[in-house]
C-alpha cells in the first residue's frame, strides 16, 4: 500500500504532465518517471502513465471535433481507425517486452521524443520545401506513428505534425484537431489492452489522473499568459534532462 507522500507524488505529477501537455507536449517525461521512482518497474509505468493521461487526450479530442476534416482525401474516420489499431499493436508488443529489455530501449525513445519536441516543426518545414510525397504513404505513416504511440508514446503528437505537414501538405495551425483525435485513438486503445493486462497500477493512476485533469485546464489558461519561448524552453529543459537520467540509469 503506497503511503500519502506517494500519493502526492503521483498527483503532483499528473498536474506537471497535464499542464505539460496542454501547453506544449511531452506530459509522459512527467509521470512516467516519477512512477519508476515510486518503484514500479518500467513497462508498468508507462502503462500506468498513459491511462492516467487518457482522460485529457479524451477532453482535448472533444474540444477540437470542430476542426476535424479529411487529410489528402483521406476520412478521419479511416485515419482513426488505422490509429487505433496501431496503438492496440503497439501496446501488445509493450505487454511482450520484458522490463530489462524496456530499460534498454526507453532512453532511446526518449531521445527520440526530445529531438521530435526541439526540431519537430522546423524540420516538417524544411522538409515541405524540398519533397512532396503522395498521400499514399500517409497511411503508412500513421499505421507506425500508432504502434510508437501505443508502445510508448513520448512527443507523438509533434511526430505527426511533422510527419502529416510532410505528407499531406498541410498547415500545423490546421492538425491540431486530427492530431488530438489520432493521440486519443491510439491512447484509447492502449489503455484498454493495459488495463485488460493488469498493467494498471490504479493506487498512484487514480491521483495522477485527477492531478492531470486539473494540470491541463490550468495549464490551458497559463498558455494564455506565458510567452510561448518560455514555454518551449521549459519543456525542453524538462525533456533533455529526462532523457539523460534515463540514459545514465540504463548504461551506466
Amino acid at each position: 500500500m503506497a503511503d500519502w507522500s506517494g500519493l502526492a507524488f503521483a498527483a503532483g505529477a499528473g498536474l506537471v504532465g497535464g499542464a505539460m501537455n496542454s501547453l506544449a507536449g511531452g506530459g509522459t517525461f512527467a509521470t512516467m518517471p516519477t512512477l519508476i521512482a515510486l518503484g514500479l518497474p518500467s513497462p508498468i509505468a508507462n502503462a500506468t502513465s498513459n491511462v492516467a493521461l487518457q482522460p485529457g487526450a479524451i477532453a482535448s479530442a472533444w474540444a477540437y471535433r470542430d476542426g476535424l476534416e479529411p487529410m489528402s482525401g483521406i476520412s478521419v474516420r479511416k485515419l482513426s481507425a488505422i490509429a487505433f489499431a496501431g496503438g492496440l499493436a503497439g501496446s501488445l508488443l509493450l505487454v511482450a517486452t520484458p522490463t530489462h529489455v524496456f530499460d534498454l530501449v526507453i532512453p532511446w525513445l526518449l531521445l527520440l521524443a526530445t529531438i521530435a519536441l526541439a526540431f519537430g516543426r522546423r524540420a516538417s518545414g524544411l522538409l515541405r520545401a524540398r519533397f512532396s510525397i503522395g498521400p499514399r504513404t500517409l497511411i503508412g505513416a500513421q499505421i507506425l506513428l500508432g504502434i510508437y504511440g501505443g508502445y510508448f508514446g513520448g512527443g507523438v503528437g509533434l511526430m505527426m505534425t511533422a510527419t502529416w505537414g510532410l505528407l499531406a501538405g498541410s498547415e500545423p495551425h490546421r492538425l491540431a484537431a486530427p492530431r488530438t483525435l489520432m493521440l486519443a485513438m491510439a491512447n484509447a486503445a492502449a489503455a484498454l489492452i493495459f488495463i485488460l493486462a493488469g498493467m494498471v497500477r490504479w493506487i498512484f493512476c487514480l491521483p495522477m489522473l485527477i492531478g492531470a485533469i486539473l494540470g491541463g485546464y490550468f495549464g490551458a489558461r497559463l498558455g494564455r499568459v506565458l510567452p510561448p519561448a518560455a514555454i518551449r524552453i521549459w519543456t525542453l529543459l524538462v525533456t533533455a534532462v529526462t532523457t539523460a537520467v534515463f540514459f545514465w540509469r540504463a548504461y551506466s
